[in-house]
């Protein structure tokens, strides 16, 4: 049995109009839901990009859903500041809240007006914001000198038990890295063989927890609509990731995608007007052994989607309902 929730794209939707589309996606049956943190879209056809902190706290009040985001504290967001965000959160509402950290993209962070770092110096960041954030959630004062700088930051509303912590993985190197301090790992839509090395090498390196994964789809009436979908919405995110983390505004992204076909969004996104090509195309990622999968429409209208998917689609996956953080012990 799986966690099947659904993706909130800040980028692409009304903040008003997601928290819509997350309580009707919990009234069609997902048991789970998760959202981007961006400071800007892709693309400027997709047109929007709301703080998801704020959004978060008014969509776990007006679900029961579990919800999760994907962070890149250090740069755009001080480490002290996300664990008091996440750590109000898991105290406002125990066990439905986790965060998967990442090393960001330039398309975000370029706004504080910081040079951008080479990877390894992103991921030595991380680092530091995690030791940072695990001190804080546990109830230290925390001071710290290094590529981020903390003055005695203490927590003073805490959790019973702290927010999971994933990390956010697309590569098998960084699966592996990972896997030395995360909770878990949270990854996206890839070939076959390329997430079934991404979560043995997690797993390999003594990486523990839930494997999270993000499923970029596109589902219409007819096969022609749903690809038109794709290819309007999505064609600027189909690039390799070095590309999309060091390119640093969304009118080069949409740029470099302007000649980008529609064939070339079948296989970055799961496009298909049948419902049971989906359920076959998901049935097969969850037997890879991630525990959570997250459904991202790539369209900007929902409703229809979720509508169909939770008639068609999620009676065949077997789908479970998420345990709370305390009864995992993530």
């Amino acid at each position: 049995m799986t966690v099947v929730g659904f993706h909130a794209s800040h980028e692409q939707m009304h903040p008003m109009r997601l928290l819509e589309s997350v309580q009707l996606a919990e009234q069609v049956g997902f048991t789970a839901a998760m959202c981007s943190d961006h400071f800007s879209p892709w693309s400027e056809r997709q047109g929007h990009s709301a703080f998801a902190w704020s959004w978060l706290g008014a969509a776990l009040q007006a679900t029961s859903l579990p919800f999760g985001v994907v962070n890149a504290p250090g740069q755009r967001y001080h480490p002290a500041i996300i664990a008091q965000a996440a750590a109000t959160l898991a105290s406002m509402y125990p066990g439905r809240f986790w965060a998967a950290l990442g090393t960001g993209e330039a398309s975000n962070e370029h706004i504080t007006g910081q040079d951008w770092p080479r990877k390894e110096i992103r991921n030595q960041r991380l680092g530091e914001c995690v030791e940072v954030l695990r001190a804080l959630f546990a109830g230290e004062e925390v001071s710290h000198a290094g590529l981020v700088t903390v003055d005695r930051a203490k927590l003073w509303t805490r959790p019973e038990t702290p927010p999971p912590l994933l990390g956010a993985a697309v590569s098998t190197k960084t699966a592996g890295w990972v896997a030395s301090w995360a909770d878990g790992l949270a990854t996206v839509l890839q070939p076959v063989d390329a997430l079934r090395d991404v979560l043995a090498a997690y797993r390999d390196a003594g990486g523990t927890g839930l494997a999270v994964l993000q499923v970029h789809l596109s589902w219409a009436p007819t096969h022609e609509e749903a690809l038109g979908i794709a290819h309007d919405q999505w064609r600027s995110n189909i690039f390799p990731p070095d590309f999309n983390w060091d390119v640093d505004h969304q009118r080069y992204f949409d740029a470099a995608a302007e000649h980008v076909p529609p064939e070339a969004m079948e296989g970055p996104v799961l496009v298909s007007a049948d419902p049971d090509q989906h359920v076959a195309w998901l049935s097969e990622l969850i037997a890879l052994g991630f525990d959570e999968v997250y459904l991202h429409h790539v369209g900007q209208e929902q409703t229809a989607f979720l509508e169909v998917f939770g008639e068609k689609v999620l009676p065949q996956l077997d789908v479970t309902a998420k345990p709370l953080t305390g009864e995992t012990g993530a």
